[in-house]
């Protein structure tokens, strides 16, 4: 796929994850996340889900970039608990075997960290939902590798585009495929009045530095 054709692919996934509430953005009325952070926009991509054509349309494509960039892997692994299922799909859609590698160790039986069979030497390609600083993203490349396998790539349906994520998969070593980024969402909203012009500056302000953000109706 063309650069100009993905740039267009990234609106479109924006427009509909938009349309289903799976990102919602308030810049004048910001969430809390559990992290503690102030924030104009939440996103629960495991919406998805349940919107059918949707779902097609987004394992069809993240198993076409997959595809197309990596070639055929060995296995794809979701990231629990967000891409679980995705991550499913996508393997059934290209026919591979499939793992889900969990936050923690289960606290009883195996204490299994990763669920389902990885052979040492295969090449992996890890499913996530959503990108935020990358941490837990990366933690599960940690326990692939861990298992004596190749992560070549992890493709995702949306990226928030933080610098600190940016930074944290280049010195990881992975390379990040997304259906869909924060530049894009931002450019989809604008063109179907989700926002006004006037809400760009707040929306960009914060994804420079997230954790530290203030909303301007905190300021006084």
């Amino acid at each position: 796929m063309t650069q100009e054709a993905m740039k267009e692919l990234d609106k479109i996934v924006a427009e509909k994850l938009l349309e289903i509430s799976a990102i919602k953005l308030q810049p004048e009325l910001p969430f809390t996340w559990a992290s503690g952070w102030n924030s104009p926009i939440y996103t629960d991509n495991r919406k998805t889900l349940s919107y059918p054509e949707l779902r097609s349309f987004i394992k069809v494509e993240l198993s076409r970039i997959i595809m197309e960039r990596f070639g055929a892997p060995d296995a794809i692994a979701g990231v629990a608990t967000g891409a679980i299922a995705m991550g499913a799909l996508v393997a059934d859609t290209i026919g591979k075997p499939y793992v889900y590698v969990r936050s923690t160790p289960k606290d009883h039986g195996l204490e299994n960290l990763i669920e389902g069979n990885l052979t040492p030497g295969q090449r992996v390609v890890v499913i996530e939902d959503l990108i935020s600083t990358g941490a837990s993203s990366l933690k599960a490349v940690e326990a692939i590798r861990a298992a004596g396998c190749e992560v070549i790539g992890m493709a995702a349906m949306f990226t928030y585009q933080f610098p600190v994520a940016i930074e944290a998969f280049k010195a990881a070593n992975v390379e990040l495929l997304t259906l869909s980024n924060y530049s894009a969402l931002l450019e989809a909203a604008l063109d179907t009045n989700y926002i006004r012009p006037a809400d760009l500056d707040t929306l960009k302000e914060w994804r420079k530095d997230p954790a530290n953000w203030v909303p301007a109706t905190r300021n006084n």
